[in-house]
């Protein structure tokens, strides 16, 4: 998951004659964590077996040191995969945890953030329930934009209406759009409307079967979704 370091401030619209789109990769949020050991010893095996692009760490509110000192708990077991590690907010913290970016929620945490992540790390924002919104997101600087994610109160919008945003975007912007997905038939859907990333969390650390093979069959679905027009474009 690239920062793209020294973008343009304004968004840039797709050119058509651009190469096929690479295969969409997984986005992984962790639970809520205050104690980092258990995640750490679990991650490297999961993150070697899946492709899996980024790791969103979710902190327990707590002191900033005792944040940090999560982060970098956690650090080598996902960076030493390649993967990105990303914080849900707390932007101050990304620099001083050695993260690679933060995720923000909303236009105004981006306007926040952005003068202490620029120009070397991710800034990632969701929570944007308007085309407008997303746009000035672009406009602004993020690296990405999120669709589909649960609101405050845990709604979120149907799946047709996500598809039809990541449609949307992905058709007309260059910085990549992710899908949040609580199923493997919303992943499969989403990538099929043209999602750079699926951001998985309870989907993959409730299965019944464990986190691996909640992953691996992620994993399939999004291969199959993506290359499903390729193949029937061929036939």
């Amino acid at each position: 998951m690239d920062g793209r370091a020294g973008k343009e401030s304004s968004i840039k619209v797709s050119n058509k004659t651009a190469p096929p789109r690479p295969a969409p990769r997984l986005y992984l949020a962790t639970p809520v964590l205050a104690d980092p050991a258990p995640l750490a010893a679990q991650l490297p095996g999961l993150l070697a077996e899946a492709d899996v692009a980024a790791v969103l760490v979710r902190l327990k509110e707590t002191d900033p040191r005792s944040m940090i000192s999560v982060v970098k708990a956690l650090a080598p077991a996902i960076q030493g995969t390649g993967a990105a590690l990303l914080i849900d907010g707390h932007a101050d913290l990304v620099a001083r945890s050695g993260a690679d970016g933060a995720h923000l929620n909303g236009i105004a945490a981006l306007d926040e953030a952005l003068p202490t992540l620029r120009p070397d790390r991710i800034a990632g924002v969701g929570g944007l329930p308007t085309r407008h919104d997303s746009m000035n997101a672009g406009e602004r600087g993020a690296d990405y934009v999120l669709f589909g994610e649960p609101d405050a109160h845990g709604g979120r919008p149907s799946r047709e209406a996500i598809a039809e945003r990541l449609g949307w975007w992905a058709e007309l912007f260059e910085p990549p759009c992710i899908g949040y997905a609580t199923t493997r038939e919303e992943a499969a859907e989403f990538v099929a409307a043209g999602a750079d990333f699926i951001l998985v969390d309870d989907l993959v650390w409730q299965d019944a079967r464990g986190p691996a093979a909640a992953l691996a069959e992620l994993g399939a679905a999004m291969k199959a979704a993506y290359t499903a027009p390729t193949t029937a474009a061929q036939g």
